[in-house]
């Protein structure tokens, strides 16, 4: 049982926290309720579980109320589970960690948000009554993540970008949209971060590929996405051509077809695959990051990553259109879930990471300015992966602009989860080559 003043800590800050909701806000915040509840009695790891409970209750109701069919075509990137993902039901099926990470990309959250989501997350899973621990928490800690859901989550407004995304999405699929409306999108879509540009593609392609759509609603996709892919990066148009092969190698003509026709559509077939070598890489790699993300990850990511290895082959040689997401791939599982090393699994990582090439240990080395890997770098146990990444890609790193960056990044006097906020290192990254 939690001591005394720690209760009275929680219970004093609690009504800083709550003051941000209106009461509308409070009446339907039932597990906040709970969560003060089980403070006042001293069972804090059931409260951290309760507030938990409340964030993912408050995201779900976001999506839902923005796109569903846009956000799990963002979300789940396995087709096989994408298919299954149809109404809100559906949203219990998607793990929380996806579920965090959609709303992430699709700006539901910010990108600090998610950071600190992520974190309670992490501290939910690991020190709650979800599972056995022996982590002690304190009334300060529980209140502070009790203000961060309330106001990354609960009550952050929609930024102008993503109230725009909405409104063209619900547009999209309302009626047939007028040569005015297109014009008016072509200027939206070059004003869109480059974040943003890649999730609507991304997004749209989901949506179009979905056996089953409004006729009125593939009219305005086909008409939209000549417009939109000049502002999408090469790993997004590479990302489609992958999905296209996974279409015919898993026999989905009617979506193949579906996936071809946007693909011509925009004369992309310089991102096709060359070979069927790339679907099967592509879902090895999923299929790493699904498990890695599953709470018996040790016990299975050993099986997938030596199919991993096995496809790679002993150069380590990857379709270019691959490589962004297999090194990634790599350093996330590689930087472990902070929770523990799955040993069995990490010599096959060792190994695939010291068959890095230049350009693959280049990529590594920029890994934390990806939004996911820093908030893993929040962890004590992935800093120190990370640095043990640094030190096995140091040889790897050939050109003077990547050696002094290499070296910024192992001076910077702060956590490696600052990295990618830091101007100095900003500079260091804007003088490399794209």
């Amino acid at each position: 049982m939690v001591a005394l003043n720690q209760r009275h800590a929680l219970l004093q800050s609690t009504e800083h926290a709550l003051a941000a909701l209106d009461d509308e806000q409070r009446a339907r915040s039932t597990y906040i309720a709970k969560m003060i509840m089980a403070g006042s009695v001293g069972l804090f790891d059931a409260a951290l579980n309760y507030l938990w409970d409340e964030t993912v209750i408050e995201l779900r109701k976001r999506v839902i109320g923005y796109d569903l069919s846009y956000f799990y075509a963002v979300a789940e990137t396995s087709q096989s589970r994408r298919n299954e993902l149809k109404s809100a039901e559906d949203l219990v099926k998607l793990d929380d960690a996806k579920l965090l990470s959609g709303a992430r990309q699709i700006g539901l959250i910010s990108d600090v948000g998610y950071r600190q989501i992520d974190h309670i997350r992490f501290m939910r899973n690991y020190a709650s009554a979800a599972h056995p621990n022996q982590v002690t928490l304190s009334g300060l800690q529980l209140a502070d993540w009790l203000e961060t859901c309330i106001r990354e989550v609960i009550t952050l407004p929609h930024n102008n970008v993503v109230a725009e995304i909405k409104k063209l999405l619900v547009n999209v699929q309302a009626a047939r949209l007028d040569n005015n409306y297109l014009a008016q999108a072509a200027v939206f879509f070059k004003g869109l971060p480059g974040e943003q540009a890649d999730t609507l593609a991304r997004g749209l392609f989901g949506v179009y590929t979905t056996v089953g759509g409004e006729p009125h609603a593939l009219d305005n996709i086909r008409e939209l996405w000549p417009k939109l892919w000049p502002y999408v990066s090469e790993d997004t148009r590479f990302w489609a051509g992958t999905r296209l092969a996974r279409f015919l190698a898993n026999a989905d003509q009617a979506q193949a077809v579906l996936a071809r026709q946007l693909i011509d559509l925009v004369q992309g077939g310089s991102y096709l695959p060359q070979e069927i070598k790339v679907t099967e890489l592509a879902e090895a790699l999923e299929e790493l990051l699904n498990v890695h993300l599953a709470w018996d990850n040790f016990y299975n990511e050993p099986r997938v990553a030596r199919r991993l290895a096995e496809l790679v082959g002993q150069h380590g040689s990857v379709p270019d259109n691959l490589v962004r997401q297999y090194v990634k791939t790599l350093v996330t599982v590689f930087l472990t879930n902070g929770h523990g090393e799955a040993k069995a699994a990490n010599p096959i990582y060792l190994d695939l990471i010291g068959r890095f090439d230049p350009e693959q240990a280049s990529i590594a080395l920029r890994a934390f300015t990806d939004a996911e890997i820093s908030s893993q770098l929040q962890r004590s146990l992935s800093r120190k992966k990370w640095d043990e990444l640094l030190n096995m890609i140091d040889v790897k790193i050939t050109s003077r602009p990547e050696r002094e960056l290499l070296q910024a990044v192992r001076e910077f006097p702060g956590t490696p989860d600052k990295l990618r906020l830091d101007s100095g290192i900003k500079r260091y990254l804007a003088a490399l080559p794209n």
